[in-house]
C-alpha cells in the first residue's frame, strides 16, 4: 500500500505542499520492508534458485511498466525489483560455505554495481545483506539499516529547508514495524505468494494509463 501511495503521490500531488511531504514519507516504508522480506524469504524458501529466478523474471517484466510510468528511457534506470534480485544474489554469496572471503567481497561489490541503475540502487543490496547477516541480532540489524539509510540515502540530498529531502527520513518509520515481527511465518497460499509480483508491475501499468491516456 505504501508503494502505491508513493507512486500515486508522485503524479497527483504538487511537490511544494505539506501533503506531498507526508505522503512521500509514508511511501518510504515500502523499500525497507521489501528488502526485509527478501532477506527473510532467503532463509525461509525451500528453493533459493527458483526464488532468484522468479525475481529475475519479474525484474524484466516490471522494467517497462516502471519506465513508462516515470517517463524514462529504456537504459536510464529500472525498477527496485532488479535491486531486490541483486540483493538476494549478494546474500546468497555471503552465505556460501566454500567461497573465500575475498571472492565474496568481490562478487558482492559486483552485485552493488549491477544494481546501480535500479530504483534504490545499491542501498537495497546493502539493506538485504544487513538484514540477512545480522538476522539473529536485532540491534545490529536495525543499526546497520539506519546507518546505510542515513549515509547513502538521507544525507546525500538532505536539507532541513527542502521538503523534498526531508521526506527521506520516512525510512525510519519502519523501525516500529520491524520490532513487531517475531519471525513467525504467515499462512502460505498461492495468492500471498504471487500477489506482490502481480501488483508491482500491474499498479504501474494502471497508473500509466490513467496518467497519460485518461487524465
Amino acid at each position: 500500500m505504501a508503494m502505491i501511495v508513493d507512486h500515486t503521490t508522485f503524479w497527483l500531488v504538487p511537490s511544494d505542499t505539506l501533503f506531498y511531504v507526508i505522503l512521500r514519507m509514508i511511501g518510504r516504508l515500502a523499500a525497507p520492508i521489501m528488502c526485509y522480506l527478501i532477506s527473510e524469504g532467503y532463509f525461509h524458501t525451500s528453493n533459493k534458485k527458483k526464488y532468484l529466478k522468479r525475481l529475475f523474471i519479474f525484474a524484466l517484466i516490471s522494467h517497462y511498466p516502471y519506465i513508462l510510468y516515470f517517463n524514462l528511457t529504456s537504459f536510464q534506470t529500472t525498477s527496485i525489483i532488479w535491486g531486490l534480485f541483486a540483493g538476494f544474489l549478494a546474500l546468497s554469496i555471503s552465505q556460501s560455505k566454500v567461497m573465500p572471503l575475498g571472492l565474496k567481497v568481490f562478487f558482492i561489490l559486483l552485485c552493488c554495481l549491477m544494481s546501480w541503475t535500479a530504483d534504490w540502487n545499491y542501498i537495497s543490496v546493502l539493506w538485504i545483506l544487513a538484514f540477512g547477516l545480522f538476522r539473529n541480532n536485532f540491534s545490529l540489524q536495525m543499526t546497520s539499516f539506519i546507518l546505510v539509510g542515513i549515509l547513502f540515502y538521507v544525507l546525500p540530498d538532505f536539507s532541513i529547508l527542502d521538503p523534498n529531502s526531508i521526506f527521506r527520513l520516512g525510512i525510519l518509520l519502519t523501525l516500529p514495524l520491524f520490532t513487531m515481527y517475531d519471525g513467525t511465518l504467515g499462512k502460505k497460499s498461492f495468492l500471498m505468494k504471487w500477489s506482490f509480483y502481480i501488483i508491482y508491475p500491474g499498479h504501474l501499468l494502471i497508473l500509466y494509463v490513467l496518467r497519460y491516456y485518461i487524465f
